[in-house]
């Protein structure tokens, strides 16, 4: 155990020297394995034998096909369509367009699968619409940065994919778990946002009153693209294609959506497919060096350590939740959501499974907890994005903004955590 936190020593020196993440956690899986072996022969076939046992995963293919569905969406100019048709149905009341924002946001991430993303698109298309209206830029930019963080827990997602590949846990539960919370989240950001107007009623003017036959429109605008995301999930959970083949048939719907709405020449083409190359290759790297980072880890015993410690201590196992809740809640003031999973799973999760709690329900709550760390500061990963689409609008205004939407996803949180049954009650109908 001593090996494995001097090693998380190393690490977090690393990191703070601004060494890239995959890189640090390579070097310090590799070189603590090799010392707690004494064979730089056993360390060097480890993480040759990791490499090439990842890059051979059928699995893992789900990860660039999802990623490249999200961005041929992204580039047919669905972020536009899917506003326009929420704000035509919300944009008229008080607070209205901050909540279209919310509902395009949550629907934007069920198909682009980033909350980063999510935020950078929308930063673009809704911001220009809510300041022509009076909005405060506290509320809309906030409105932005927390539906944005809807970007991964509802499925399809990334996040959701890895950590199901860091546990072996069945990644189409993981996506019928992440469903009912993902929709509880958009209410309570919606809930968040009446709060923020009862408090300030002039934070959010209403909007023009759209027309009934412009709402028709607008729907009709994004109904290929809800049936591409009923297909994909629903074949997932129906059980009549594996992730992997949904996120194929997705990718494929997507190119052809992006096609029809005549939003692909071949420099996007080029572009979309170079993006989806960069991004894959960026989450592999961190994946693979995760990965050897954990054999490191493993070896050195530490999650067996922390279980025999934690079950010596006689502390009842909810305790032992709320202490791994709160380390999340800490390292998401300093590290980015990504980096959060993969460095803390594989040692929480055999702590987590020995007290006998669902990895699936964990997942979701890990989920939820790094959701929340997006808009924590300092960090607060969706907030410096949206700074960096809205360079005119302050960081501190945007924290400030976020408080109340923190607020309601500490609920959520609090929520999964008394009340599993919001999560297993999809993925128990199954089976």
């Amino acid at each position: 155990m001593t090996e494995a936190l001097y090693g998380f020593a190393a690490l977090l020196v690393l990191v703070f020297l601004r060494v890239p993440l995959a890189f640090a956690m390579g070097i310090v899986g590799f070189a603590g394995f090799y010392y707690l072996t004494g064979n730089v022969n056993a360390a060097e076939a480890m993480a040759a034998r990791r490499v090439v046992d990842t890059a051979m995963d059928y699995g893992l293919s789900v990860i660039p096909l999802f990623i490249l569905m999200g961005n041929f969406v992204s580039h047919a100019g669905l972020s536009d369509a899917l506003f326009r048709a929420s704000n035509g149905f919300l944009g008229h009341r008080k607070g209205g367009q901050a909540m279209a924002t919310i509902v395009a946001c949550g629907g934007f991430s069920a198909i682009c699968g980033s909350s980063l993303a999510t935020c950078a698109t929308m930063g673009r298309v809704a911001m220009p619409q809510m300041r022509k209206y009076g909005y405060k830029d506290s509320l809309a930019s906030a409105s932005i940065a927390a539906g944005g963080t809807l970007g991964i827990l509802i499925p399809p997602s990334v996040m959701l994919v890895i950590y199901g590949i860091l546990t072996e846990t069945s990644i189409r539960e993981l996506f019928a778990a992440g469903f009912i919370p993902g929709i509880l989240g958009i209410f309570l950001y919606l809930g968040a946002v009446k709060w923020v107007l009862w408090r300030d009623p002039e934070a959010g003017p209403a909007a023009q009153k759209v027309p009934w036959p412009e709402r028709i429109a607008a729907l009709k605008s994004v109904g290929s693209t809800l049936a591409l995301f009923v297909l994909v999930i629903g074949g997932i959970y129906l059980g009549i294609f594996t992730p992997t083949e949904a996120a194929g048939i997705g990718a494929m719907g997507a190119f052809l959506i992006a096609l029809m709405r005549r939003s692909l020449s071949p420099r996007v083409l080029m572009n979309v497919l170079m993006d989806t190359v960069r991004t894959t290759a960026m989450l592999f790297a961190v994946v693979l060096t995760a990965l050897i980072f954990a054999n490191f880890i493993n070896r050195a015993g530490l999650p067996n350590d922390l279980l025999a410690l934690v079950s010596g201590m006689n502390v009842a196992p909810f305790v032992v939740i709320l202490t791994i809740i709160a380390i999340y809640v800490v390292l998401g003031c300093v590290f980015e959501s990504m980096s959060m999973l993969l460095l803390t799973v594989p040692v929480f999760f055999p702590v987590v499974a020995g007290l006998g709690y669902d990895l699936v329900w964990f997942g979701i709550l890990v989920v939820i907890v790094i959701e929340i760390s997006l808009i924590t500061p300092p960090v607060g990963m969706n907030v410096f994005v949206l700074r960096a689409v809205l360079p005119d609008v302050a960081t501190g205004t945007i924290f400030r903004g976020v408080t109340p939407f923190w607020v309601a996803g500490t609920l959520r949180a609090l929520l999964v955590l008394l009340l599993p049954g919001i999560v297993l009650f999809l993925p128990d109908l199954l089976y």
